[in-house]
């Protein structure tokens, strides 16, 4: 049985970043699996993030398709990064999966 070579880390689309009243939905926050520091989630500074989903439609050969975005900087306490996407990730992903690569390294 092959072993699984995965290179992303799993994460949750928490919510837009917001305040009191508005939401901007130009920045999204993720949590990441496994991180529960601002210190922790400044390693994930830069890595690509992707939302991968399906769709009825199939385009190019492939049913399946991503919207790519970035961790910008961490938000809060406890290990939340913001990140901004291609496209805004409809409201909808709320609690849904986004993966998040461990590339562009800075290692």
């Amino acid at each position: 049985m092959a072993e699984s070579h995965r290179l992303y880390v799993k994460g949750k689309h928490l919510s837009y970043q917001r305040s009191k009243r508005t939401n901007n939905p130009n920045v999204s926050l993720v949590k990441i699996e496994g991180v529960a520091s601002p210190e922790d989630a400044k390693f994930y500074l830069g890595k690509r993030v992707a939302y991968v989903y399906r769709c009825s439609k199939e385009v190019r050969g492939s049913k399946i398709r991503v919207i790519w975005g970035k961790v910008t900087r961490t938000h809060g306490n406890s290990g939340v990064v913001r990140a901004t996407f291609r496209s805004n990730l409809p409201a909808k992903t709320f609690g849904a999966s986004v993966r998040i690569f461990l590339y562009p390294s800075s290692i």
